[in-house]
């Protein structure tokens, strides 16, 4: 707390407040201490008394000097200069100055300090989810891209021709996206220590992770492919079977997407609408693929039996035990 109040005022809105009281620290005594001993004074220090609008913004710069990341909340004329140089300024917006709000980084329309602490989950939240979706994007890009230069590179039938690369990124991808947006918070997202602000949204961890899921899908697409070919399918047959594995196997990276550390069962819990409407959407369209004698046309789709769907959903199944298994081992750096 600091405060132009008196030492004995503070005290009692502190002791109300539940802040601990037994150090106090006037502007009288800060006034004489230098910005080492304002800053070893400042870490232990909760109540600053009888404080002067520059004292305010020494008290600041001493902190921030000291590596913390700090957060100022004030609504008069005088707290602007302190409410600046902070790295989140916070204005009440009902009883705050115009200065005061002008300074902020953030204002409280309610003056409700509570708010600050919804912002702060709301913003977490926001984070992790970005971080998924931005993963799930990349992840599924290296299977389409493998499955699109494979035939190319060893002499094999042109398995993806341009509508289904359209059907893919105009569709799938940013339907599937959807579901990230809608997904809840983490367990223990407020437990977490605030990340480093100078860390980047996408580390390279996340890039790793985001490049095994694609390789495991890669792999699991690329396998069936081969092994269709090999048993003489025709290639409409080998094109449907494969694209239909494909599908499914994204799917199951938006499930395994859904938590960076959750287990796959406790995220399923987890109410999320979007995601039904995806899955219902996806089959509908493979549904119409599959069924119609013109969408099999414009997809150069042949028939697929019992046996062949049987192992598309095999695919995907496998795409989400495989990468369940593999995401303890990155649980700890995909946090950090």
């Amino acid at each position: 707390m600091i405060t132009g109040d008196y030492p004995a005022t503070a005290a009692a809105i502190a002791h109300q407040a539940g802040l601990d009281a037994e150090t106090i620290v006037t502007g009288d005594t800060l006034g004489s201490m230098d910005d080492v001993t304002l800053a070893a004074q400042a870490r232990k220090a909760t109540i600053f008394a009888r404080i002067m609008p520059e004292q305010k913004l020494r008290i600041v710069a001493a902190l921030k000097a000291d590596g913390e990341i700090v957060a100022m909340t004030g609504d008069g004329v005088n707290d602007a200069p302190s409410l600046k140089a902070a790295h989140i300024g916070i204005a009440m917006g009902g009883r705050g100055t115009d200065v005061a709000r002008e300074a902020s980084s953030l204002v409280l329309l309610d003056d409700d300090f509570g708010s600050i602490v919804a912002a702060v989950r709301l913003g977490r939240r926001v984070f992790d989810n970005l971080r998924k979706s931005t993963g799930f994007i990349i992840a599924i890009h290296v299977p389409i891209a493998g499955l699109a230069l494979l035939p190319l590179i060893f002499g094999l039938p042109i398995l993806l021709w341009p509508m289904h690369i359209a059907f893919l990124e105009m569709v799938i991808d940013p339907v599937c996206t959807l579901v990230f947006e809608a997904e809840t918070e983490e367990e223990g997202i407020m437990e977490r220590p605030p990340r480093d602000p100078a860390a980047p949204l996408f580390s390279p961890s996340l890039l790793g992770w985001s490049v095994l899921q694609g390789g495991v899908a890669l792999a699991l697409t690329a396998g069936i492919f081969l092994m269709a070919l090999n048993r003489g399918m025709p290639e409409n047959e080998v094109r449907s079977l494969t694209f239909f594995a494909l599908v499914l196997c994204i799917i199951g990276l938006i499930f395994v997407n859904r938590s960076f550390s959750a287990s796959l069962v406790t995220a399923f819990r987890r109410r999320n609408a979007a995601l039904r409407w995806v899955l219902l959407v996806v089959t509908a369209m493979l549904g119409v693929t599959l069924v119609l004698p013109f969408a099999q046309r414009m997809f150069r789709f042949g028939p697929l039996h019992p046996d062949d769907l049987a192992v598309t959903v095999m695919a995907g199944l496998a795409t989400i035990m495989i990468l369940e298994f593999l995401k303890p081992h990155w649980q700890k750096r995909l946090m950090s």
